[in-house]
């Protein structure tokens, strides 16, 4: 019997914390939903708190005795931080080695030096990508938009031909691709396999960013053609360094934990053999732990020595990666905290009841839940996390393959249609000087166009696979 199964009916044997019936139980939800998006977007309540206490409005709603929704949510929030917090923080680490040391500069100053023209957009596609992977959106805009205003400004390029596949590229591998809080959260809501949740969010990856950024991006451009606001670039972190790590070293130790979690799916496939020497020594170094861990260690010295960082440097360097994931941590904490109320309330067993009889697919469930929680709370992290504790119970007899294209389903829903309620609105209208209805013209439907492109890509690979 595998893992999964041990653990649902595992999960079966444990009485909900109400008797509430569908009807009550359906209340308590969109009213513990309700009382979030209030919260957080009328209160402008941090998502943590807002979390914390729409979590125990929903048990109060569903009839839940109080003390019993309050295990439910801290049981849910130290195992959600027990699973992804330490993966989240040594991420961060990763990603402020990354940028302190030059190495993220050396990558887009390779990479660009060996591009122009009409491939400038596809190499900014590229750079973003790459970038991406080990760092949380946020950073990456700030990593990046010195770049993507230098390169529009020195080339004559449009803002949003440079722009937009940037920024595609970056929200592509936040909402897709593990090591990003969201997956991850999500692919232990539904017990999904990570290294073949990585292995399809790649695929799925490609061709949505590829048609979000560099081809999105002349439409873009024809609605919004504005020029490189001069006040916005700012000096970029190696411009003090004497010298900095290698494109190809720097390259190698970014993609380090990805090819060890693509090398344990790939081992998990060929030998199949949970016994067999060469499948357990994968199983231990492809595990995300031991393959971001490894990636940090290696990135001290690949990363860190290079630009003549000193054992102090780096410790300093690697202290102030820590302190800005405080508050994420807290909110993917408290959301998962929010899925174990909504497990433990019986909404769970009351979604897989109702979806019997409905003719709509559950991957295709799980991406409308998604985005109804991001259009309401403008966060694709709260998105993520709801919508992952709601649909969980559908992965129970769902293959591996399947299990992991209702983690992308939840991704890709959790991105649709960024607008005045999303941080990321903000961060991106300021850096780029657009106005509100700019924004909303060129980053909101670029958004659009990747939740619903990656939408269509998980539902056509779920009738092959």
């Amino acid at each position: 019997m595998t893992r999964l199964s041990v653990e649902m009916l595992a999960a079966d044997t444990v009485e909900p914390i109400t008797s509430a019936g569908h009807a009550q139980l359906g209340i308590a939800v969109l009213a513990g939903i309700a009382v979030i998006v209030l919260l957080i977007t009328k209160f402008k309540l941090h998502a943590f708190l807002a979390l914390t206490i729409g979590s125990l409005a929903l048990g109060a709603f569903a009839g839940a005795p109080l003390d019993k929704a309050i295990v439910s949510f801290t049981t849910g929030l130290g195992t959600t931080v027990a699973g992804v917090g330490v993966l989240i923080a040594l991420g961060a680490i990763l990603g402020k080695l990354l940028a302190d040391s030059g190495g993220a500069d050396q990558i887009v100053d390779t990479i660009l030096a060996r591009a122009g023209g009409r491939a400038m957009p596809w190499a900014m596609v590229l750079i973003a990508s790459v970038i991406g992977l080990p760092l949380f959106f946020e950073v990456g805009i700030v990593l990046l938009i010195p770049v993507v205003l230098m390169v529009a400004k020195r080339g004559n390029y449009s803002l949003m031909r440079i722009g937009i596949p940037a920024l595609a590229g970056l929200s592509v591998m936040h909402g897709l691709v593990p090591p990003h809080p969201g997956p991850l959260v999500a692919i232990d809501a539904v017990k999904a396999n990570l290294g073949v949740t990585l292995a399809l969010g790649v695929l799925v990856a490609i061709p949505t960013v590829i048609i979000a950024g560099p081809l999105f991006s002349k439409v873009a451009a024809r609605w919004v053609d504005v020029p490189a606001p001069e006040r916005m670039i700012p000096q970029r972190p190696s411009e003090e360094l004497e010298k900095r790590p290698g494109f190809g070293v720097t390259l190698a130790t970014i993609l380090l934990p990805v090819v060890l979690m693509l090398a344990k799916a790939l081992v998990d496939i060929v030998v199949d053999d949970p016994t067999h020497l060469v499948q357990r020594v994968f199983d231990v170094i492809g595990s995300p732990l031991i393959a971001l861990l490894t990636a940090v260690i290696f990135g001290m010295f690949t990363l860190g020595r290079p630009a003549g960082f000193s054992k102090e440097r780096i410790s300093r360097t690697v202290e102030k990666g820590l302190a800005p994931i405080a508050g994420i941590l807290l909110i993917v904490g408290a959301g998962g905290g929010f899925k174990q109320t909504l497990i433990d309330s019986g909404v769970g067993q009351m979604i897989l009841d109702i979806s019997k009889d409905w003719s709509i697919p559950a991957l295709l469930l799980a991406w409308l839940i998604a985005v109804a929680i991001r259009l309401a709370t403008g966060s694709a992290t709260v998105a993520t996390v709801s919508a992952a504790g709601l649909v969980a119970p559908l992965a129970a007899d769902m293959s591996t393959t399947h299990a992991a294209l209702l983690v992308l389903a939840i991704g890709a829903g959790s991105l649709f249609l960024s607008h005045v309620n999303d941080a990321g609105f903000w961060l991106v209208k300021e850096y780029f000087g657009l106005s509100v209805g700019q924004n909303l013209k060129t980053w909101s439907v670029m958004e659009c166009i990747i939740s619903v492109v990656a939408g269509g890509l998980v539902l056509l690979l779920s009738l092959v696979i």
